[in-house]
């Protein structure tokens, strides 16, 4: 197999699996059973619900929205698919079980040997990046795509933490402007709970991308530099209720996509901002969550703009059947489709 190929581009490339063709049978949602990490408990030490993709999967093969024959499966993201946005250096700190134990916040993993970490936890993660990297190519194609993991908005090239050991979304964003033709713009809506700093600090110089970012200003990660690589950043407080938050969003959402249309849409739509999430401090409800997907997807629908949305943070139990009652709308109000498409433009 060839090493180096071109692209439509005429830029020289690595080989990826990652931008295989899906057949056109499957929707452009895009799982594996290896998003789930199961690590003698050690899991249950993060407040994030690790098994949280596997339950959404679940929730919506009940409804018989999706099956195995239609789901596309992720692929794990290779070293050299990670090269495309991460330092080799960075890569090699991950070799490192303290470096991981830091990362996703879970300080017995200092204590395991590396090459268990990195089955039962990286893999995992490098799966899940993976789907996001598929999942954009899907968007371009189809109009719409969801990778029901990912969402490591924490993670830049260089630096991990906040549970995000890949940069995903800058990977999928820099994966589209080198390969695919007619994509040289993009704009990242970041509604989890926290600040993005990671995709932020990827592109801070970088007048390709727009950031828009509604986060609580209070926690973690507060990262001042990080913050001027936002055009439309709106900071909440604690507490923070649907009806403020809801118009917020849709205000800002319209402005943004007024302000730069782009190409693509990177829509991270993390669930932490859930009432009673300790870590989000917001006060949203679940029907709150559901409303803002659909101000998302509407707004990109009505102009004609791909969107690939990525799960993100969301440290709940009932989190998974929010997500999954939220594309179960998506579908009924017409903006995504059961045979991989969407309702196009014109969808009000």
């Amino acid at each position: 197999m060839m090493s180096d190929r071109r692209d439509t581009k005429g830029k020289s490339f690595h080989h990826s699996e990652l931008f295989a063709s899906i057949p056109p049978t499957c929707l452009p949602i895009v799982y594996h059973p290896n998003y789930n990490i199961t690590f003698m408990g050690l899991e249950k030490l993060h407040p994030f619900d690790s098994g949280k993709w596997g339950k959404v999967i679940h929730f919506l093969k009940e409804e018989q929205f999706v099956s195995d024959e239609n789901l596309v499966e992720a692929r794990e993201a290779s070293d050299e698919d990670l090269l495309v946005v991460h330092t080799k250096r960075y890569l090699n700190r991950l070799k490192w079980s303290v470096v991981v134990a830091s990362i996703t916040e879970i300080p017995p993993l200092m204590l395991l040997p590396n090459s268990l970490v990195k089955r039962r936890v990286l893999r995992p993660l490098r799966t899940q990046t993976g789907g996001t990297i598929m999942a954009g190519k899907l968007a371009i194609e189809r109009g719409w795509a969801i990778n029901v993991g990912g969402g490591f908005h924490h993670c830049s090239s260089d630096k991990g933490g906040g549970f995000c050991a890949y940069a995903d979304i800058t990977l999928a964003i820099r994966f589209l402007f080198d390969r695919v033709e007619g994509v040289s713009t993009a704009t990242i809506i970041d509604l989890d709970a926290h600040q993005g700093n990671g995709h932020e600090r990827d592109f801070l110089d970088d007048r390709r991308v727009f950031i828009m970012d509604v986060y609580n200003h209070n926690i973690y990660p507060g990262d001042g530099f990080a913050k001027r690589a936002i055009k439309r950043k709106v900071e909440l407080e604690w507490g923070t209720e649907d009806s403020e938050y809801l118009q917020k969003v849709e205000l800002h959402c319209e402005g943004a996509l007024n302000e730069l249309r782009p190409d693509v849409i990177v829509y991270n739509a993390g669930t932490d901002i859930l009432d009673g999430d300790l870590l989000g401090g917001l006060s949203i409800s679940p029907q709150g969550i559901i409303r803002r997907d659909e101000l998302v997807f509407r707004a990109a629908r009505r102009r004609g703009i791909p969107i690939l949305m990525v799960t993100s943070g969301g440290y709940q139990k009932k989190t998974a059947r929010i997500i999954a009652d939220s594309i179960l709308n998506l579908h009924q109000q017409g903006l995504i489709g059961a045979d991989g498409s969407g309702s196009g433009p014109s969808a009000e």
